[in-house]
Formats: structure tokens, sequence, C-alpha cells
């Protein structure tokens, strides 16, 4: 899925000490600073520019939208990191790094166990020896009971937002729609945009598995930003990978 009106409204809608946690965790997995690292589904770069104070950074993403919004932060921000659009899939035009990340729930926007394991083939690829690659995914407890039903609305004085969310069609997976209404003065109304992004996760087992088939060891899971054990009502799972 390609974010585009998304975009617009993804810095404001993120929980801004969310992007901290990450970056803390980031931080704890590896040791050393100045280390090559390339930030995969990097959305609006918020972490991205948040890593740049330890790693050099690369940030890259599939929306070309968000990619923009990342270059002006960074811009604002003092920052000189290179954000070049890209799918997690494919990772063929860039080096090899020693850590790559891939937060938010992203690896959750693959459709089935073959993209992940290209995903994960990628990152192994593109990893020096010893690299780390570190990413978040959707528990079988958010997925199975926390996302359907799901309601938010969000509204500001020209535009309004809606997100709906409901069971998809595979287990342990889950469609959120995105019905957007911006002001449009040509037409003195609301043009309405509608986005469906369908987001899909597995049992533990089956990240790991994945993972140690590609040929990743040292395998580890924990959950809250990696400050806790799994537990049965985990929200998100962390999963840290050694190539």
């Amino acid at each position: 899925m390609i974010y585009n009106s998304f975009a617009s409204v993804y810095s404001e809608l993120m929980d801004d000490s969310l992007y901290s946690k990450w970056a803390q965790y980031v931080e704890k997995q590896v040791a050393g600073d100045n280390k090559k690292l390339l930030d995969v589904a990097c959305g609006t770069g918020d972490l991205t520019i948040l890593l740049a104070d330890k790693f050099q950074v690369t940030g890259t993403d599939l929306s070309e939208q968000m990619l923009k919004i990342a270059e002006q932060k960074a811009q604002k921000a003092n920052k000189k990191i290179p954000f070049v659009p890209s799918n997690m899939m494919d990772l063929y035009d860039f080096y090899k790094y020693d850590v790559i990340t891939c937060f938010d729930d992203s690896i959750c926007y693959l459709q089935d166990e073959d993209e992940l394991a290209i995903a994960f083939n990628q990152a192994l690829q593109h990893l020096n020896e010893g690299g780390k690659y570190l990413f978040d995914a959707h528990s079988l407890y958010q997925m199975d009971e926390v996302f359907p039903g799901y309601m938010f609305n969000h509204r500001t004085e020209d535009s309004a937002f809606m997100w709906n969310s409901f069971e998809g069609e595979y287990p342990h997976s889950i469609e959120h729609e995105l019905t957007f209404f911006n002001w449009d003065e040509k037409i003195k109304g609301y043009s309405v945009n509608t986005e469906l992004h369908k987001e899909r996760t597995y049992p533990i087992e089956t990240f790991v598995a994945i993972l140690k088939d590609i040929g990743f060891k040292n395998v580890s899971v924990s959950a809250e930003f990696g400050t806790s054990e799994v537990k049965d009502d985990s929200t998100r799972w962390f999963f840290a990978a050694e190539k």
C-alpha cells in the first residue's frame, strides 16, 4: 500500500513519544556509535532524524509523498539525511549497513509469508557481517482482539479523516478503511478520497522460522520496545536478528 492522502496527516496522528522509544530500543540493541543504518519504511522521517544523532542514517519508503515530508523535516532539523524511494522487498540499489530497521508495524503490510521471506532476505543481503536487523510487528492479540471494530475520527478546520478497521480475509489480518475529506476551493466543497490499508501478522514462531531459514541467527523477541517479555496481551512484538 502506498500512502497518498494519509501522508499529509500521518505525523499529526502519530504519538511523538513512540519515536524516542523506538530510538532507545535501537540504541540498546546496537553497540557503538556512527554505524551505518538503513531505516526501511521510514515514513515521514521522525525516527530517522532521531537516529541520525548516533548513526549514519539513510531513510527509505515506498511513498514519495512521505519522503518529501521527511526531507523537509530533516532540513528543518539541520540533518543531512538521504531519503530514497524503495520497496522493502527491493533494496538492490542500496549498499551494506551495520543496522537495518523496519518499525511501526510496516512489515505487516506484506501480503504473505513469501513476501516476508523476500523482505527478510533483502535485509540479510544488505547487512554487514554481524549486522543487526530490527523490526516490530502487530501481535496476534492486537490483530484479533483490538483492531476489529476500531473507529477513529479526526477533524481540522479544512479537513476531516475517518478510520474504520475490520477483520481481513486471512487469519490474523485486518483492513483499515481511511476516508479523507479535504476542502477544495475550486469546487467550494469537500473532495473525498478513500484508501484501504491491509495488514497481516503471524505467530511469533512463523516470523522466527522464516528469519532462521533465510540465514539470520541469534533471533530474539520481546515486547514493550524491548523492555519486557512477550505476554498474551502484548500489542506489539520486537524482533532482533543478527547476520
